[in-house]
């Protein structure tokens, strides 16, 4: 087993930089995430992830491609996905159908970026609509959970036909709280047994779907004093425990205001990173730090390095194994070849 590879960072550019390069190359790196800045056209972007693999072949190439207005790459050919809720909408008019356009949904978002050489996306969003949150808002399927599970179980079996993991968010729920976890630290003061048995409740319904998680920066207070993906009652306790989640956690972004301050302290990237991977984050990523100098970013490698070194912080053989598991499954296919693939046409005719 290789070593744990437990950050995920980004790049400034359409191209790698030498820096890019090295930081790719450094062993506590195990993925790269992807913006509409990393983004020109489908030439420019698979040439883009070739010479990230050619660098590390094993590092995961993620991005936030969800459909609605979180899509990264929407010109150039690729399909504009609807948001989820427009499938929610679509469920109340015929249920089963409408699961069956979800599984066409998946299929045509993993494929074309697959056919990209983009490995991962972070989807589906399994938040409930309770019609108050800005970030959430249309991005999620419904304000039933048993509708955004069997929606959200349809997408991914879409996704698994194109051969890509999935990650659903963000746990247990961010759709109640109105504040925006970018800007600020949202607060939940629902009971645990409330959110289990509403916003909570996908997540163990999935339990054998999911591949990998990503926790909500939300404190839940009748819970624990911290936001849940710095909690290992919410991880381990709940998440691995209680509804018996297998595969890989991610922390949400660290760069965020609500990942900024745990127990009340404000914290450092670092100090960040490490309170997520105490708590039971297998992955632990940064955005937007490449941007300038990249100096936020050389801060947290040789700063988890420090820690590593200092026993603050383990590497995890299981972790490792979990992120290997996010890898896609066959060869990828290409652009052209794909535009005529049965499977794809008629998944595209299905799109909304």
């Amino acid at each position: 087993m290789s070593q744990h590879a437990p950050l995920i960072i980004d790049i400034a550019g359409t191209s790698l930089t030498k820096a890019d390069r090295q930081r790719l190359q450094h062993p506590l790196v195990g993925g790269l995430i992807l913006f509409a800045r990393n983004w020109q056209d489908r030439a420019q972007l698979t040439a883009l992830c070739r010479a990230i693999k050619k660098v590390r072949p094993d590092v995961l190439v993620c991005v936030d491609h969800e459909g609605g207005r979180v899509q990264r790459f929407k010109t150039d050919g690729f399909t504009h996905l609807p948001p989820m809720h427009v499938l929610g909408e679509l469920w109340m008019a015929d249920a089963l159908q409408a699961t069956n356009i979800a599984t066409a949904c998946g299929y045509v978002l993993a494929s074309e970026l697959r056919a990209c050489g983009v490995d991962f996306s972070f989807t589906p969003v399994l938040d409930l609509d309770f019609g108050d949150s800005s970030v959430i808002g249309n991005r999620a399927f419904h304000r039933d959970p048993r509708v955004v599970s069997m929606l959200a179980k349809s997408l991914v079996h879409g996704l698994l036909q194109a051969g890509m993991g999935n990650c659903g968010k963000h746990f247990p729920g961010h759709g109640f709280v109105t504040a925006d976890s970018h800007t600020a630290i949202p607060v939940d003061k629902r009971s645990l047994k409330a959110i289990l048995a509403d916003d909570a409740a996908p997540y163990g319904w999935l339990n054998t779907s999911l591949r990998s998680v990503m926790p909500a920066h939300v404190i839940y207070p009748k819970v624990d004093k911290r936001p849940a993906g710095f909690s290992e009652k919410w991880l381990q306790e709940i998440l691995r425990g209680k509804l018996d989640f297998q595969g890989a956690i991610f922390s949400d972004d660290l760069s965020m205001a609500g990942a900024r301050k745990i127990d009340g302290q404000d914290v450092s990237y670092t100090e960040a990173a490490i309170a997520a991977l105490q708590a039971g984050c297998d992955l632990a990523l940064l955005c937007n730090q490449s941007l300038g100098d990249g100096q936020e970013l050389d801060a947290l490698l040789a700063g988890l390095a420090e820690a590593q070194l200092k026993g603050l912080w383990h590497p995890d053989e299981a972790s490792e194994a979990r992120r290997q598991a996010l890898l896609p499954v066959g060869p990828a296919p290409e652009w052209d070849a794909l535009m005529t693939q049965p499977a794809y046409m008629q998944a595209l005719w299905l799109v909304p």
